[in-house]
């Protein structure tokens, strides 16, 4: 089987080290990838840390993945070598429930996820983009357009489509009023999609400092949450409000943003519960609390389509494969604008 080398956490509390591994062996429908960059997820510390409670170990994280073909199973027709691709959260599913016959893959409960969940072709694990080289069936390989920078475009995978995909399925455009809350990772890719759709965009953030780049960003307002006379300003006014924070926090101060039969979507997974909404804000304006997982593969290459159209990626900061613990350690403290991206060639 292929050998490759990439970083693993070997148990939920030591630093990620380098690790060498095999992959399976390609079939006629797989493509063989040679990573050239990954980008950090905040839920590549949650699993890391195994603070869902579903961690394997050896992990070898990373789900926005991006780099060019060195290989093409003998059945594969959407790709050839030399092709710029990106791999995102899931390398499979089922393909006959209904979740997958309707193109919402993410939600098929044999989703098989990039890393840290089993692979169903050699019995092992799956390992992740924190390495020199993936293996993927074409079905879940996506296409990047020559125009976006590649090390930019990392973030898309999971960042990019999380955010794209319930701005999407609400059907927000013009005349849209939307509220993102927070900017980090997911945040300022809120921003820049509901800006590119159309909406007049509102960000909510607890950090006075954050307004400039909110509104560089594509952000018409800024409102810090913790003023109450600023939160008031706004009550029953947002058709849609994108809440990205991965901490547990008071709902009601948004839920009371909302008009009637707006929705607060929540794409942020924090490791503890958030507090009990208030039902009498929600069932007197009809208001929605709802929840919105990635996207489909179809919708994905529809996200990056839309991204070179309006020649749309992540704000980031390239690091070698070595300061990844560190990188762990600024991401806790907020201290990254916005996104890091593992260049691989450091490896």
């Amino acid at each position: 089987m292929p050998t490759t080398l990439g970083y693993a956490a070997h148990s939920h509390d030591t630093p990620l080290v380098p690790y060498s591994f095999e992959r399976r062996e390609p079939l006629d429908n797989d493509v063989q990838i040679e990573i050239l960059y990954c980008g950090v997820c905040h839920s590549d510390i949650h699993q890391v840390h195994n603070e869902w409670g579903s961690s394997t170990f050896p992990m070898v994280p990373g789900h926005e993945i991006v780099g060019k073909v060195t290989k093409v199973g003998a059945q594969v027709t959407r790709f050839k070598v030399g092709d710029n691709v990106g791999v995102g959260c899931m390398v499979g599913s089922c393909g006959v429930c209904p979740e997958c016959q309707e193109g919402v893959e993410q939600y098929c409960n044999a989703a098989e996820f990039t890393y840290n969940s089993a692979d169903k072709i050699s019995g092992g694990n799956n390992y992740g983009g924190y390495a020199k080289q993936i293996i993927v069936n074409q079905n879940f390989v996506l296409q990047i357009s020559d125009k976006l920078d590649l090390a930019a475009s990392a973030p898309l995978l999971c960042a990019g489509i999380t955010t794209y995909s319930p701005l999407r399925h609400w059907k927000i455009g013009q005349g849209d009023k939307v509220g993102i809350v927070g900017l980090g990772g997911l945040g300022h890719m809120g921003i820049k999609f509901a800006h590119a759709l159309g909406a007049h965009v509102v960000l909510f953030t607890t950090s006075p400092g954050k307004a400039e780049d909110a509104k560089r960003l594509g952000a018409d307002e800024v409102v810090v949450s913790k003023n109450a006379d600023e939160m008031a300003k706004h009550a029953g006014s947002f058709n849609f409000i994108l809440n990205t924070v991965a901490v547990p926090h008071n709902l009601d101060a948004f839920t009371a943003l909302l008009k009637r039969d707006g929705t607060l979507c929540l794409v942020g997974v924090p490791d503890q519960p958030h507090p009990s909404p208030t039902v009498g804000s929600l069932i007197f304006k009809r208001r929605a609390i709802a929840g919105s997982l990635i996207g489909g593969i179809k919708e994905t290459q529809e996200m990056l389509d839309f991204c070179a159209e309006h020649n749309i990626t992540s704000d980031v900061e390239i690091i070698p494969m070595q300061a990844i613990n560190e990188a762990y350690d600024r991401v806790l403290k907020s201290d990254v604008k916005y996104r890091f991206v593992i260049d691989l060639a450091t490896l």
